[in-house]
Order: structure tokens, then sequence, then C-alpha cells
């Protein structure tokens, strides 16, 4: 799978866009009816986003995370989230040195390039505010001393929906913090039947090792390039209109009435930054208005809350959102 690359593109540039979708197309061959996923998660790391994916167990939620690791050339750090976990198990602590009578700082697993949290609903709200801290600043505070993270430094968190045993929900500021909501749905039949394919082979052979693995300066290069994508004034009025749709009755106030917490310009930034690196990966200099629509569930949805009376009656504010996008149409 392959995008056309513009004529006019140099020869660095135009390099550099190869060897990212190179990238896309080895997470592709290990990920199975899971392209939607890997453009999200090539999109978090192209703006400096952090991603929020949900699912039930056995989704390949964590595999999707670990491929994309083995095609980086960064580090790479897990952490299995538990109600016991304390917020030095992410950042690390200060330990005393008997021997040189000092204290000495130990780094904890934020200190990689890319980390992911699996079942960050079961950590405890004190690690949860340690981790917006890392996510929304790129540093964490130890013993009040501040250390800065690596660059680039990206999250991808898990979560389980179908257990709430054990688990302490997101608050609103610690999901208006994550870059993109990325729900995987369950295979149809045809999918799954490919994934037994794949998974045989892996377990008779050895799993396809990634055709590329990225340098953290072509991936700090690549979001440079990603991030200079040019958005007309037109389509910047359509994100704004299509954003304050949430907050105002001028577009659509039936599903206005409906919703309890609007989105904030964090998230028209977000849907912009996220369509702009969508545009680059499709080989386009400029993001169209499909690029806002084909993202703005995922980008919109975690920073909306629904009225309770709305909650009752079954909405969701995934499908609110995608309402939104057919009643506000761009100009």
């Amino acid at each position: 799978m392959s995008d056309a690359v513009p004529a006019e593109r140099p020869p660095e540039a135009a390099a550099l866009h190869g060897r990212v979708l190179a990238l896309r197309d080895g997470l592709e061959r290990g990920l199975i009816g899971a392209s939607g996923l890997v453009e999200r998660l090539l999109i978090g790391l192209l703006t400096g986003g952090h991603l929020l994916i949900e699912g039930a167990p056995g989704l390949a939620k964590t595999r999707a995370v670990k491929r994309l690791a083995d095609g980086l050339d960064g580090s790479f750090a897990r952490i299995q989230c538990t109600p016991d976990l304390m917020p030095a198990d992410l950042t690390g602590t200060t330990v005393w040195r008997q021997d040189s009578g000092t204290f000495e700082f130990l780094q904890g697993p934020l200190f990689h390039a890319l980390v992911l949290v699996d079942e960050v609903n079961r950590a405890p709200p004190k690690v949860q505010s340690a981790l917006l801290e890392s996510m929304a600043e790129g540093q964490v505070t130890v013993s009040g001393v501040t250390h800065r993270l690596s660059d680039p430094f990206m999250v991808v968190a898990t979560q389980n929906p179908i257990e709430h045993a054990g688990t302490f929900p997101l608050p609103e500021a610690q999901l208006d913090r994550f870059l993109l909501h990325v729900v995987v749905d369950m295979p149809d039949e045809g999918t799954e039947r490919a994934i037994l394919d794949l998974v045989e082979g892996e377990l008779t052979h050895h799993a396809e090792p990634m055709p590329t693995r990225l340098t953290l300066a072509e991936v700090r290069a690549a979001r440079e390039a990603a991030l200079a994508t040019y958005v007309s004034p037109a389509l910047k009025d359509y994100l704004v209109r299509l954003v304050a749709a949430t907050r105002t009755d001028a577009a659509a106030p039936d599903l206005r009435a409906q919703i309890e917490h609007p989105a904030s310009p964090r998230g028209t930034l977000a849907l912009m930054m996220a369509g702009k690196a969508r545009a680059w990966l499709h080989g386009r200099d400029h993001v169209t208005p499909e690029d806002v629509t084909a993202l703005a569930r995922d980008a919109l949805s975690h920073r909306i809350g629904l009225t309770w009376r709305a909650a009752a009656e079954g909405r969701t504010a995934r499908l609110l959102i995608d309402e939104l996008v057919r009643r506000v149409r761009a100009l």
C-alpha cells in the first residue's frame, strides 16, 4: 500500500515520506484489518500527540504498539497498570547512595521515547496525575526537581471497556490530553480468518521483521514536515464551526441540547493537527474536508460530556459527533 508522492516534493522530503510509508506498510502486514489504528498511531507520532486505544481483550492493542516500537530506533517501555501502582513506578525515584554520600535520581519508564500504558483505567488517581504532567508538559517532577523527558515522547494508553471492578475512570482533564481516542471493534469473519493464518505462521516461523526503523531524527523531521501542511482559511472556518456546534445552537440546537460539557479550543487544535498529519501521510500538501471528517469522531468524542438524559436514552458521544459531521458541512 503506497500513496503517491507529489512531484514537487524535494528528493530528501520524498525519501523521508517513503520511509514513513514503509513503516506504515510494515505495521499493516503485522496487524490484519487494523489500517485505521495504524493510521492513527502514525498521526500521533507525526504530531507529538498521545493516543488512548479502547477495545475488548484480544484485539491486538498491545501488539500494535509493540510493533510500532520495533519500527522506531528509540527506547520503549510498557507499564502494566494495577490499583497498587505508585507514581514513582512511572516517574522514577531519588535514592541515597551511601558510598558517595549523595542522592541519585533513578529514571522510571516514562523516560523513553514510546511508552505503552496498558489498562490505564486501573491506575489510581495519583498515578494518573503523574502521567498527566508527563503528557501535558513533557516532564516529571520528583522530590521538587523537574526532569525533562525524551524528544520525541509519545504515550499510548489502552483501556478495557468491559470491566469496571478495580478501575478508576479517567477524569475529563486527563482524557482531554489525548490527541485521539481510538475504539477498536471486533473483526469480521474474513479478517479473523486472516488473523489465524498470520499467527499460525508466526508460531512456526519467526514473525516478519519491520522493513524499516526510523531514527528519532527522522521522526522529528517527519513531524516538522507534516505540521507544515497547508490549511486554507475556509477549512479553518469549517473546523471552528464544527467544534463550536458542540457549544452553540447555531448549527444543530437539538444535538447541542444533549451536550453537558462541550469541546474546548484544544479540540479544534487537535483536529487540525491530526488532519495535517493525515494529509501528509496521503501524499498531499494541503488538508481537505475529508481529513477532518475522517478524524472528527476520534478527535472530539472524548472531549464532550453528554447530559444525563442523553446518556439514559442510550446516546453516545461518538454517534453524536458523527451526526454533527453530517449536519455541519464544509463550504
